[in-house]
């Protein structure tokens, strides 16, 4: 008779040293666990708890100005470095991971700043340089890194800029190309592309679609190297062909749009803030009709800015308030930041590590705010990374029932935000009740239901 015995290695019972935890086994048959999602839920609410009660957006230290932050921008190259200008006529670079000043460039500008970028910077034998337009109607070009003595100094001042442009009309907006070493401007006489090695301008688009109405922003195409995308006066959004000098497609909308900014990932795609409190998604292959629209700011928007990944974009508003917006999560926003002294909002960017939003507000600061309001600065351990990531699945797994959702989408916000919400929903559902009441007493088919993409373009 044979006789057989159950053997077990030592390893898959005993710990190798004190410190180790100790290893349960567990049958995971469901015909045991009778519970488990009732477990399950209770986690989730948890979840959702601890994750609004550890929601501390906003990082300490603002980055000050003595006058309203009216531009900011950061580099498209490298993650530190941050340059903002003010009314005042002031350009600050900072390092973000000081929060510091590297630079004060003071008494070049005597007007508000209207316009800032980062130079490619191909060539490494150049000097990297932060180009600034401002209402005197002259272009400047920084050094990032001071040639001064004092070089490296927290709150250094150097008076001296590289080179400087002048032109004919005040100046709106500044964007740099994305390859080549160029840049372009706005302005009331048109669009003009420049070289830093000419005094002029080699390339200028005037007369637009045979109007000669005032162009306050311009922005390059990541990926087509010619597109300019430009917002005009009359409330006009259009692009521009560099190559062979003209312009191409313009769509007319109701209200006048502040920003335009293509998506990084998706270069044919591009978002529009708008002075109507909403921002458009448009489709630059078809300009007739947005592809989606984004609510919930109750004053005109005022800048918008991509995130490196494509897939977020925050607005910064003149109701005092930013909002993170996710393309997977429908037209409204995924949360909204706002601080009690903060006014209202000119500028925002996301920084190119996606961790953190930075937003520049009339109050003459650079505030610096998380991308995940909820997230642990710092490196995590293990077993806390684990832990975090389980209650984040429960979370998403549970977010279609009644009360994780309301405690996921429970946000703080201001009481007249609150209330200009209200006085809107009841705007809009007074008119469709009297469209639906003007269709229930009218002949049938001579009312027709609009689609609310189709209400945005007035002419093409």
């Amino acid at each position: 008779m044979k006789v057989k015995a159950l053997t077990r290695s030592k390893a898959t019972t005993e710990r190798e040293c004190v410190g180790d935890l100790r290893k349960h086994f567990r049958n995971l048959d469901p015909k045991h666990h009778p519970m488990q999602r009732a477990r399950e839920y209770q986690r989730a609410v948890v979840g959702a708890k601890l994750e609004r009660m550890f929601a501390a957006p906003l990082c300490k230290g603002n980055l000050e100005h003595a006058d309203a932050v009216t531009a900011t921008s950061v580099c498209r190259q490298h993650l530190l470095p941050l340059a903002s200008g003010s009314a005042d006529g002031v350009v600050k670079l900072w390092d973000l991971s000081t929060r510091k000043e590297m630079k004060i460039c003071a008494g070049g500008h005597t007007r508000a700043i209207t316009g800032l970028c980062f130079g490619n910077n191909n060539n490494a034998s150049q000097q990297p340089l932060v180009y600034s337009c401002s209402d005197d109607a002259s272009i400047r070009a920084w050094s990032v890194t001071s040639s001064s003595s004092a070089a490296g100094e927290e709150g250094e001042e150097d008076d001296a800029c590289v080179t400087t442009w002048k032109t004919d009309s005040p100046l709106k907006s500044l964007d740099h190309h994305w390859f080549e070493d160029q840049f372009s401007t706005a302005s009331s006489t048109g669009v003009c592309v420049w070289n830093p090695e000419r005094a002029s301008p080699v390339q200028t688009f005037t007369n637009l679609w045979e109007s000669s109405d005032t162009v306050h922003f311009v922005a390059h195409n990541p990926a087509e190297s010619h597109v300019l995308g430009v917002c005009t006066m009359d409330n006009g959004i259009g692009l521009l062909d560099t190559r062979s000098g003209t312009a191409m497609a313009k769509t007319v909308l109701k209200m006048r749009s502040n920003t335009l900014r293509f998506n990084p990932m998706e270069p044919l795609n591009f978002l529009v803030a708008n002075e109507d409190h909403q921002c458009y998604w448009f489709d630059m292959r078809k300009l007739e009709r947005p592809v989606r629209i984004f609510k919930g700011h109750t004053m005109a928007v005022l800048d918008v800015a991509w995130s490196p990944t494509g897939r977020e974009f925050v607005t910064g508003s003149y109701d005092r308030t930013l909002r993170i917006f996710d393309l997977q999560q429908g037209g409204t926003s995924r949360d909204v930041y706002h601080a009690q002294r903060m006014q209202k909002i000119f500028c925002v960017e996301y920084t190119r590590d996606h961790q953190f939003v930075l937003s520049g507000s009339d109050d003459g600061n650079v505030r610096l705010w998380k991308a995940q309001a909820s997230k642990q600065m710092g490196r995590l351990k293990p077993r806390e990374e684990a832990a975090l990531q389980y209650r984040q699945t429960l979370v998403k797994k549970y977010s279609h029932t009644d009360e994780v959702r309301r405690i996921s989408k429970s946000r703080k916000i201001p009481k007249i935000i609150r209330k200009k919400h209200a006085q809107e929903q009841l705007q809009k559902d007074k008119t469709q009740r009297k469209l639906e009441n003007t269709a229930k007493h009218s002949k049938p088919g001579t009312v027709k239901f609009e689609a609310e993409q189709n209400k945005v373009v007035v002419r093409k």
